[in-house]
């Protein structure tokens, strides 16, 4: 029957399939070697979806009779899953260069911050701009990440901090996730900075009575789907308390929880998280060893982002003792004003470099376990039948 299928990927070298027997998720031994098939060949359905994987000469049996809309030859090719990057930032206005020059000549993230830059420098730029042009910024800035090899990417607002302009930014992610062929998981971050004005607690206030009632709504009404909730908790931003009770006012509308903690200060954000329940937490240069070792007991997901640390000259995560205490570790590019990478590759080149991570470590850390930070091992982050049919073939015979 024509049109049986969308995709016939033959004879490829090597096929990583990441994971075979439906893990959610790799940590500790299962991330020593991670599966994979030599001579194979894969088949995606009308639908998207993986039908099969095999040996090519039992794939090429098995669909004979049938025909294809697409046939590649990756003869001394490798096919991976297409790479999920776990946390960026890429709806924004107004480019932050000269704050380069600041950070060279010696000043810190906070230093900037409190000066008026960073992300309030982006906050009154994006409050500025109109839908349309931080659709089309987004747009190119998602076609970067999908040549890069990204196929899922976790997107934030976080530059409006007031309803008006965090709604604008999540209509524009909204979009892009309805336009665009790459995946989208749509995170809320209006506790991104505390806004001018006001208090932690103040602002905390007007998220939990304002910000969430109208997400819920829109969320009920087909307007705008969002994945996640987000908050900065850092000294001098959101503390713990204020933290928590954002955090919970998500969770309680269904929001997972994935937030940024312990980056600057140690805050014991990941215990906090831990706590809550959170599917993730971000950053964690200033962990402590109980936050470690709650976080691996609940099976929150540690959001590693190289990036960060080597653009700001931060001590690195501790991602070996993270991975030693059963973390689940996933990488992210933290792509935003401060920290212009769109490339997953070269994550994970950093992790390998400045982590001390292990190519297959990596490799698991920007597919499977950066799905399982964003809800979403299940149908994404794997090589696997049922699954979506999101993957990249790479010229080169292999990988892992």
């Amino acid at each position: 029957m024509a049109g049986d299928h969308r995709l016939l990927l033959e004879n490829a070298r090597q096929v990583v399939l990441v994971c075979a027997r439906g893990e959610r998720f790799l940590a500790r031994d299962a991330l020593r070697s991670l599966a994979v098939l030599e001579g194979a060949s894969l088949v995606v359905g009308t639908d998207g979806l993986i039908k099969a994987i095999g040996p090519a000469d039992v794939i090429q049996e098995q669909f004979s009779e049938e025909t294809f809309e697409e046939r590649i030859d990756c003869s001394g090719k490798c096919i991976l899953p297409g790479l999920v990057d776990a946390h960026t930032h890429p709806v924004w206005a107004g480019e932050r260069v000269h704050e380069f020059a600041m950070k060279l000549a010696g000043a810190t993230y906070m230093e900037i911050h409190q000066a008026g830059g960073g992300i309030n420098f982006t906050v009154e730029r994006t409050r500025q701009a109109s839908e349309e042009e931080l659709f089309g910024s987004l747009q190119q800035r998602l076609q970067c990440m999908m040549r890069a090899g990204t196929t899922l990417v976790e997107c934030k607002s976080g530059y409006g901090l007031n309803l008006e302009t965090e709604l604008k930014m999540l209509r524009v992610i909204e979009r892009a996730r309805r336009q665009m062929a790459v995946g989208i998981s749509a995170t809320y971050c209006g506790a991104h900075s505390v806004p001018k004005g006001k208090t932690a607690t103040e602002a905390a206030d007007d998220i939990i009575n304002n910000h969430l009632p109208k997400l819920k709504e829109l969320g009920r009404n087909g307007q705008i789907h969002v994945d996640n909730i987000d908050v900065f908790c850092e000294k001098g931003v959101f503390d713990l308390d204020s933290t928590r009770r954002i955090l919970q006012g998500g969770k309680d509308i269904g929001l997972q929880i994935n937030f940024h903690g312990d980056e600057l200060h140690p805050m014991k954000a990941a215990e906090l998280g831990a706590e809550l329940g959170a599917r993730a937490i971000s950053h964690l240069e200033e962990v402590s060893d109980e936050g470690i070792a709650a976080m691996a007991t609940a099976g929150c997901s540690a959001v590693l982002l190289p990036t960060t640390a080597y653009m700001l000259r931060l001590k690195q995560p501790r991602a070996r003792k993270m991975l030693d205490e059963g973390v689940i570790v996933a990488l992210g590019s933290d792509f935003n004003p401060n920290a212009y990478c769109f490339s997953m590759p070269m994550v994970m080149h950093l992790a390998c470099v400045n982590m001390r991570m292990s190519m297959p470590e990596a490799l698991a850390a920007a597919t499977i376990n950066a799905a399982y930070a964003l809800g979403k091992s299940h149908t994404h982050g794997s090589l696997e039948v049922g699954k979506q049919g999101d993957l990249i073939i790479i010229n080169s015979s292999s990988n892992v």
